[in-house]
């Protein structure tokens, strides 16, 4: 099964009442239980994200009918709602972290609704919850010069390894925006494996660094999302969101031309 396409999931925060800026791509405490378990009825194999990477790496077998469970950002709903859930069923899940957004010491202020702290965090890792990289501010990194990149990686990857003890080996790039430059960057900051969006099936081919995942929002019906899991129609589910990536992923190009191009000479 080395060529196998697996569905990753992407989910953000798990609430009934989220802030507006998450609303639309957050999940009902709900929803999620009913999507789990139409993961456990069908007989759907959940992984984490290093589980996945390391056995595409070695050619070893995947098991039977595998998925994974991602959570972008760090909402304090994951460890109260999404956690339960995972451990009632037993399954694993990577949730990748925007450290300056979690509560604590390294927190900048910035993030759009209520964030785990660094004990929720940890409890979640003890859990079965591999935890992940997102950067440390949650910018667009492929817009950033190649110092504020490398902080970005670097800081992030540190911080989680002060807090848990424990090395990030996987990252999840920031609104899925990357670039060649971002993924040789992620790669030299030591992490073994980065997802993007695509909202696509994840396959061995798109290399360690390029993994699509598909997106759960609150406006996923039952139907829908048991498609997803199925990897049917997954191309017409998102054909309106590919569509609108094309057209602003060539507005930030331009946007960052610009901005090369108004630097003064050194």
């Amino acid at each position: 099964m080395t060529d196998a396409r697996v569905p990753i999931l992407m989910y953000h925060a798990v609430a009934d009442d989220p802030d507006e800026a998450t609303r639309a791509l957050s999940v009902s405490p709900g929803a999620f239980a009913e999507q789990m378990a139409v993961l456990a009825d069908r007989g759907l194999t959940p992984l984490t994200t290093v589980e996945l990477a390391a056995r595409w790496r070695s050619g070893r077998p995947l098991p039977a009918r595998p998925v994974l469970v991602t959570f972008d950002d760090g909402y304090e709903g994951v460890h109260r709602h999404a956690l339960p859930v995972l451990a009632g069923h037993g399954f694993p899940a990577t949730l990748f972290v925007s450290t300056g957004w979690l509560r604590g010491p390294h927190d900048t202020g910035g993030a759009p609704d209520t964030m785990l702290d660094w004990d929720q965090v940890r409890e979640l890792a003890d859990g079965g919850v591999e935890i992940g990289g997102h950067s440390h501010s949650h910018p667009q990194l492929d817009q950033l010069d190649a110092g504020r990149l490398r902080s970005e990686l670097i800081l992030c990857r540190e911080i989680v390894s002060d807090r848990l003890g424990s090395v990030p080996l996987s990252f999840a790039y920031p609104y899925g925006y990357s670039s060649r430059r971002v993924r040789e960057a992620v790669r030299e900051a030591g992490y073994a494996q980065a997802l993007a969006v695509g909202n696509g099936l994840a396959r061995r081919a798109q290399g360690p660094y390029a993994l699509r995942r598909v997106t759960v929002r609150r406006s996923t019906s039952a139907a829908e999302f048991a498609r997803l899991v199925q990897g049917r129609a997954v191309a017409r589910a998102f054909a309106r969101d590919r569509a609108l990536t094309k057209g602003y992923a060539m507005v930030r190009r331009t946007r960052r031309a610009a901005r090369l191009l108004s630097r003064p000479p050194v």
